[in-house]
């Protein structure tokens, strides 16, 4: 006759660990049932949890095999347990609410659920390229010395830098050489670097991400804030501000759109030539363009007086924790010492498949896919407000994730709490200003396209427009696209 209190035809394998501390009155089957009652009615063995086998159970307790079984045999009476032959004794799917004082803290009940993501910066998901991926893993794998195994290298693998200063110099036109590259785990691990090796006061755009200058912060440089408009951030009063570094999106300027005019490229590098200073070029949305050329980085006009930083968060998933330094050659020791003398932040898999994916082309046929996927997403976005909000101005739009919607004055708290009760994960305009600024603070919202899956993108976009307010009274609407 089979055993019904085997967890499995092979039950002397350990099976699953438990903390049970056996104590109170009674013999020790008392002990251990009391034990697991107390941990099934806390939650800590959740319903459906598989048990140890009895044996492994005893010989962790240090207590007799029967003991357990025993304990085991009453539990499942109690119908605290199940047994079945094959599947092991598990904890009942019990329907019976907890115990009061034993139920879970009820979640805030003035927190309302996130039912569409809008949120900038965050691409989408779904579009992940889990096969061509998998294909330059195993790659990679394959060809990978055992020496890749072992202690990391600071600068990162030699196969990825190799592969990223080509890629960087024909798709971004950047002036790399593989051994001034340093590989890094996303802008802000390369930021939280540069910030032991730069010099303060360190100039930022009036409107950016406010953990950008968090970082810097922390790392004891002060921000100075430099005005945006239409043509990216006014390099023109670089020298007024006494910075000795500045941080710009060229390519992109988040958030309110638009690439650095060619003559401001050419300014903040005379700048930097003249004081001795730095440009950080955060090469933020570079790969995506819709109604534009592409825009090379200003790397590219002096690789001496420009550090360039790149990531996977947007072109690839924020979840691989892979970016690159390209650095002037006198700051590559400096940034390596700040890091330490072994890879502590990259994995050396990623990196590896990374190399594979840039080298056979799979990256570049990713992204042109991105283009046409995001860009769809876009029109839609712009469609939509042009239809059923065309009082609402929409900027920033030939490149990148994200757009503005810009208010009327003094109604973005209104629609960000409108957005809220829709259910709508997004940002406002304001939360990006600088607290310093001298601009006049702006009225608008941010709006991620990227993220809503293809199915509710649709309920998305009608939401936002409930949250929006209305047009002026007898304003007649403006031209939906800026």
């Amino acid at each position: 006759m089979a055993d019904p209190w085997a967890n499995s035809p092979t039950e002397e394998t350990p099976g699953t660990d438990l903390h049970l501390e056996l104590s109170g009155r009674g013999g020790l089957r008392a002990q251990l049932m009391a034990a697991l009652r107390e941990a099934i009615r806390s939650g800590r063995l959740a319903p459906g949890t598989r048990l140890p086998p009895y044996r492994g159970l005893a010989h962790d307790l240090g207590i007799a095999r029967n003991t357990v079984a025993g304990a085991y045999a009453e539990l499942v009476a109690e119908g605290w347990l199940t047994a079945r032959q094959g599947s092991g004794t598990r904890v009942a799917r019990r329907t019976a609410p907890l115990p009061a004082d034993h139920a879970a803290r009820p979640r805030h009940q003035d927190r309302r659920r996130v039912v569409h993501d809008l949120m900038p910066s965050t691409p989408d998901a779904a579009t992940f390229p889990r096969a061509a991926w998998l294909t330059s893993a195993r790659r990679a794998l394959a060809a990978a010395p055992n020496s890749a195994f072992g202690v990391g290298d600071p600068r990162g693998r030699t196969e990825l830098r190799g592969a990223l200063a080509e890629y960087l110099a024909r798709a971004r036109g950047v002036r790399a050489e593989p051994d001034r590259i340093v590989i890094c785990s996303g802008f802000a691990h390369a930021l939280r670097l540069l910030g032991r090796v730069l010099d303060g006061p360190v100039a930022v755009e009036s409107y950016g991400l406010d953990f950008h200058r968090s970082l810097l912060g922390e790392a004891g440089l002060r921000t100075v804030p430099l005005p945006v408009d239409t043509h990216g951030a006014r390099v023109d009063e670089l020298p007024a501000g006494g910075a000795r570094s500045v941080l710009l999106t060229p390519a992109h300027q988040f958030p309110t759109g638009g690439p650095l005019h060619p003559e401001r490229r050419a300014a903040v590098v005379d700048w930097a030539r003249a004081h001795g200073g730095l440009l950080v070029e955060d090469d933020y949305d570079g790969e995506f363009r819709y109604d534009r050329q592409p825009v090379g980085a200003v790397q590219g006009l002096d690789p001496d007086r420009v550090v360039y930083v790149g990531s996977t968060s947007k072109s690839l998933s924020p979840a691989l924790r892979l970016g690159w330094l390209v650095l002037p050659g006198r700051l590559v020791d400096e940034v390596l010492a700040v890091k330490g003398p072994r890879e502590l932040w990259s994995g050396v898999v990623d990196q590896l498949t990374l190399a594979d994916f840039v080298a056979r082309g799979a990256y570049d046929r990713h992204l042109r896919r991105m283009r046409q996927h995001y860009r769809r997403r876009r029109d839609q976005l712009v469609g939509t407000l042009a239809d059923r909000a065309p009082h609402i101005r929409v900027s920033g739009i030939a490149a990148g994730l994200h757009a503005v919607l810009e208010l009327p004055a003094g109604t973005e708290d209104t629609a960000l709490r409108a957005a809220r009760r829709q259910g709508l994960a997004i940002e406002g305009l304001r939360a990006f200003r600088h607290p310093a600024s001298p601009m006049p603070p702006r009225d608008g919202l941010v709006i991620g396209y990227a993220t809503p899956p293809d199915h509710a993108y649709g309920a998305a976009l009608d939401a936002l427009c409930h949250a929006l307010p209305g047009p002026p009274a007898g304003a007649g609407g403006p031209d939906p696209v800026g």
